[in-house]
């Protein structure tokens, strides 16, 4: 089965790629390094001739407001085109759990709504899948929240994934047929914010001090208790937080 992942080089792209070839798939690495180009178009054609379904984990360079807004709008109009031109049967996009709940207030989950628009009313077979963030990214998230020597966070719930399992969860989608809407995943295990941030840093020798601030902000918008966990439908995968860090403890966090 011949399927495109659009971002393929990227941290979730590229373990999507790698574990559907292990698998005996012809998976396609799309990406501007391997002359790919959704913003501008360059090379998409040629790269989803005979594909049989795309894999969209690409993300905005900036998290600015007009800046995600244009990548995710330009981006998935052209894909969504192409791939219409290639009669391909299956779109699927990876989204953000809470990113309904979040777009009132942040534009970069405005442009992640917008893009799960497209997808809805491309009239294409689509699957969206809806991840939590992944512990990769837990070093950005308190990046993010830094003042000083302080580091400010909603004291809210967090349910937050390892990148290989949404690498996994997209490919199971792929692979399986469209479900014309939307699915969510997410890690085992339910944590506070502010308490799992300060378990990794503190793991990594980070000396920042954690507080609990219910007015932190989360890419520009307030958080309720609930704003950053799944429903009761979601898939929850394996890998526990703890054992992840224990095995990436050689490397810093992203």
């Amino acid at each position: 089965m011949r399927i495109v992942v659009i971002g393929g080089t990227g941290l979730i792209g590229s373990q999507v790629v790698q574990g559907l070839a292990e698998h005996g798939h012809d998976a396609v690495a799309a990406a501007p390094a391997t002359g790919v180009n959704t913003l501008t178009g360059e090379g998409l054609a040629d790269a989803l001739t005979d594909a049989a379904a795309v894999v969209d984990v690409s993300n905005s360079p900036s998290f600015a407001d007009d800046a995600a807004m244009e990548f995710f709008h330009t981006a998935t109009t052209n894909l969504l085109a192409a791939e219409a031109a290639a009669a391909v049967g299956h779109h699927v996009a990876l989204s953000v759990v809470g990113t309904d709940r979040l777009a009132a207030e942040s534009g970069y989950f405005r442009a992640k709504l917008a893009q799960e628009t497209l997808v809805r009313n491309g009239g294409l077979p689509y699957t969206i899948v809806r991840a939590t963030q992944f512990f990769e990214f837990v070093r950005g998230i308190a990046d993010a929240a830094t003042d000083g020597d302080l580091v400010r966070l909603a004291p809210v719930g967090f349910q937050p994934i390892a990148s290989a399992d949404v690498a996994e969860a997209v490919s199971i989608a792929a692979l399986g047929n469209p479900v014309n809407g939307i699915t969510e995943i997410a890690g085992p295990q339910r944590y506070r914010l502010d308490e799992l941030i300060r378990t990794a840093l503190t793991a990594r020798g980070d000396r920042r001090t954690v507080s609990p601030d219910p007015r932190s902000r989360y890419w520009g918008a307030h958080l309720q208790e609930d704003t950053l966990v799944p429903g009761p439908g979601a898939t929850l995968f394996g890998t526990r937080f703890e054992e992840w860090l224990l095995a990436s403890s050689a490397h810093p966090l992203k």
